[in-house]
């Protein structure tokens, strides 16, 4: 049974706010994304240092804690949007004060570096959502189906039913068939892999693991699946979904391409794999509740990623 706290659902009306805890981003994806979430009806507010730079990274170590912790702290914020990935939130999660949070839960939203927050999260006890950021909200159309589902998420629209939600694609000749139910955890790949070992690691036991990863190299994404064999991750799964692996030049070097290098890694395990599922570095990136109990049905003809009401 699922004991993570799941933050609640929004209304119009509400305030959320904006954080850059890790890469400077441009300033006109902030603007968008303000626009964008204010087209929801919700209140929104930019962290003192959203748009700062420091290097490559949206402010000082300092700066962007302190805007991290002050959104966490403050009872009238319901949501904190990430503003983008890049690196640099490791450099918070062992600096952060759950105190406040535990009274005012919010949902966290983001993906890519942001995995390291979603890990420290779960970590502490609560659910979050891996899902697009300020510039998909920018760039892309109000009625794109991602930035939807991440709207109807989080106003509660996809969760207030019996039944709850899911999200189906097509079968990949590489998949795995089966059923499972389990937790749903995971997100960028190489960020994870970087908390392996720590108390931040994922527990692969009762979870459904999912993975993306961007700019990586066949072979160093062959490497970190082969830690999670060797390491025992693999065989503890209830189920993994492989997702998009972008900007990277497939030279074959592993003797095929990525996808079969992977499969390769998994040919022993007969628990439920799903590759080319929509989430990533790529405009189809749904939204996933970390920490959400579900269920991976991988067909014959389709996959089923189906979220059970967590209330």
């Amino acid at each position: 049974m699922n004991s993570l706290i799941f933050p609640p659902y929004i209304s119009e009306g509400d305030r959320v706010v904006i954080v850059s805890p890790s890469s400077k981003i441009d300033k006109a994806f902030l603007k968008g994304a303000v626009k964008r979430l204010r087209s929801w009806g919700l209140e929104v507010s930019l962290a003192r240092h959203a748009a700062s730079a420091c290097g490559t990274y949206a402010g000082t170590i300092a700066q962007r804690l302190e805007d991290l912790q002050a959104a966490m702290d403050d009872e009238e914020t319901k949501v904190i949007f990430c503003s983008r990935g890049g690196y640099g939130a490791v450099h918070l999660v062992d600096k952060l004060d759950f105190t406040r949070f535990r009274q005012h839960p919010k949902w966290l939203v983001g993906f890519s570096d942001i995995t390291a927050l979603h890990n420290t999260f779960q970590h502490e006890g609560f659910a979050s959502l891996h899902a697009p950021m300020a510039r998909h909200l920018t760039v892309e159309p109000a009625d794109d189906p991602c930035t939807l589902a991440l709207r109807d998420v989080l106003f509660g629209r996809r969760t207030d039913t019996e039944k709850g939600f899911g999200y189906t694609c097509p079968a990949h000749k590489l998949n795995h068939r089966g059923t499972a139910t389990g937790t749903l955890r995971g997100g960028n790949l190489s960020v994870f892999y970087g908390l392996r070992g720590t108390p931040l690691d994922i527990p692969p036991e009762n979870t459904i693991l999912y993975i993306e990863d961007v700019g990586e190299r066949p072979h160093a994404v062959e490497r970190m699946m082969y830690n999670l064999r060797l390491g025992g991750v693999l065989g503890r799964l209830k189920g993994l979904i492989i997702g998009q692996f972008t900007e990277y030049v497939e030279n074959k070097s592993l003797g095929k391409d990525l996808y079969g290098a992977l499969a390769d890694v998994l040919k022993e395990y007969d628990m439920p794999v799903c590759f080319n599922f929509p989430v990533g570095h790529v405009t189809m990136n749904v939204p996933l509740i970390n920490g959400a109990e579900v269920t991976l049905d991988v067909g014959k003809k389709e996959t089923r990623l189906n979220f059970s009401n967590p209330h």
